[in-house]
Order: C-alpha cells, then sequence, then structure tokens
C-alpha cells in the first residue's frame, strides 16, 4: 500500500512546486509591469499616450504623435499651446485643391525673408526640427547658433512637376516648405546650393540637418533627390506619405 501512495505523494509535491513557480513568474512580470509603467511616466516621449509636448526629447513614440495630428487641426494647435509656441490662427482661404482649412503662421520662427502660414503640422515639424537637430548641429559642428533660416516659400498653388495632369504638390495647401539656407550668429551663410557638397563643416552640417528632419517630416527631399532640389531642402507632412528621406 504505502508503494502505491508514493508517486502520489511525489505528484503532488510536484503540483504545489508548479504553482509556487507560476506565482513567482506571475510577482515577476508584475513588478517588470510596473517598474516599465513608471519609467514610461518619466519618459513621455517614449510613452504612446502621453500627450505630445515639443519641448520633449524625441522618442521612440513621437513620429506616431506627429502623425496623428495631421488630420487633427484643433489637437495639433493644442499641442503648439502645450509647448509653448506662439503661433497665429488665420482665417480659411482658397477653394478646390488650393483650399487652405488650416493656415497656421509661427511668431518668433526665424525665417526669411518673411513667416508664411503652413498647415499646422508643417509648424509643428518645423518647431521641432529647430530645436531638437538644427540648433544642436549649428552648435556641435560649427560653434554658433542660427539665427535666420531662409525659405523660396511655402504655398504655390500647382502640381507636382509642374503638369496639368499630374497630382497636385502639397504647396498646394502650403503643407510644405521649402529651406534654402541658413544663417549664424557669427555672421556665416550657409547654402544648400553653394555648401551641399563635399566633406567641410557646412556640409555635414547640411547632412545633419536634413538627416534630423527625416525624423519629424514626412518627406524631406535634397540635393541627392534631383537636381530640381539643388538649391533646396523639401519639407512636407503629406498623408499618403511617411518616412521619405532623400
Amino acid at each position: 500500500m504505502a508503494s502505491q501512495r508514493k508517486p502520489w505523494k511525489i505528484n503532488r509535491k510536484v503540483g504545489k512546486f508548479s504553482t509556487e513557480r507560476r506565482l513567482i513568474l506571475l510577482g515577476v512580470l508584475v513588478a517588470i509591469g510596473f517598474a516599465g509603467w513608471s519609467w514610461l511616466k518619466t519618459h513621455p516621449e517614449h510613452n504612446p499616450y502621453a500627450p505630445l509636448d515639443l519641448r520633449h526629447p524625441i522618442g521612440w513614440a513621437t513620429a506616431g504623435k506627429l502623425a496623428e495630428l495631421k488630420q487633427d487641426v484643433p489637437q495639433c494647435r493644442a499641442v503648439l499651446n502645450r509647448s509653448d509656441v506662439g503661433f497665429l490662427a488665420l482665417p480659411a482661404v482658397g477653394e478646390g485643391a488650393c483650399a487652405r482649412p488650416d493656415r497656421t503662421q509661427l511668431n518668433t520662427f526665424p525665417l526669411s525673408p518673411d513667416t508664411p502660414a503652413v498647415t499646422c503640422p508643417v509648424a509643428t515639424a518645423l518647431e521641432l526640427w529647430r530645436a531638437k537637430s538644427l540648433q544642436p548641429a549649428a552648435r556641435a559642428i560649427l560653434g554658433s547658433e542660427i539665427v535666420s533660416i531662409e525659405h523660396l516659400g511655402a504655398y504655390n498653388c500647382r502640381r507636382m512637376r509642374g503638369g496639368s495632369s499630374s497630382a497636385w504638390s502639397e504647396h498646394a495647401t502650403a503643407n510644405a516648405i521649402d529651406i534654402a539656407g541658413f544663417t549664424l550668429a557669427d555672421g556665416s551663410q550657409i547654402s544648400v546650393l553653394n555648401d551641399w557638397s563635399g566633406d567641410s563643416d557646412k556640409a555635414q552640417f547640411l547632412r545633419a540637418v536634413r538627416d534630423g528632419a527625416c525624423g519629424v517630416f514626412a518627406t524631406v527631399l535634397s540635393p541627392d533627390y534631383n537636381t530640381a532640389h539643388a538649391d533646396h531642402f523639401h519639407f512636407d507632412q503629406a498623408a499618403r506619405w511617411s518616412g521619405v528621406c532623400r
């Protein structure tokens, strides 16, 4: 009889051990989950549920949050307000393919010769690019701050590549801007046309800020793309594109 009960005792011990192991594993998973959530609370740039603030570092969740703004102008402008970025919400103008229901003009952004109204998603990306890519690259590579960003325009009611039947350009709604050069606090000037080629500090700077733009704009085109962009960077927030960086 004793020999018949022995396997039952062993199985009972094994079952007890398995239950204890499951409880330990559950406790470990709960601890990891709590630690992960606590970490996300102190790193909102990685938390997909935390409101976007342009003053935070660029993180894992930033691109997704920026993409959500493309179809939600009120939410986009709330991000600018939350991030303490001054702007004007201008009245809608135009009609048809060139209608501009979203005209957002940054108050203090250093664009030259003027500060054109763009869509809010473009304005948001410009501010993030300036703070997280442009100025850090200027300080690290050129030893000076950017005081002026020269542009070739944002709004142009036209189709892509100048055709009569091709798709409408993002410029048709000012959902794009072309950047041609920069002026530093020390008076130095940098031109996409003149300084892109080679391995000078200016060329390295231009490549760094082009690459930095790729993380916040949907489309980034540079002289590496084609000759039509030999003198400028094209930035846009097209809804149909994501991560085009050339």
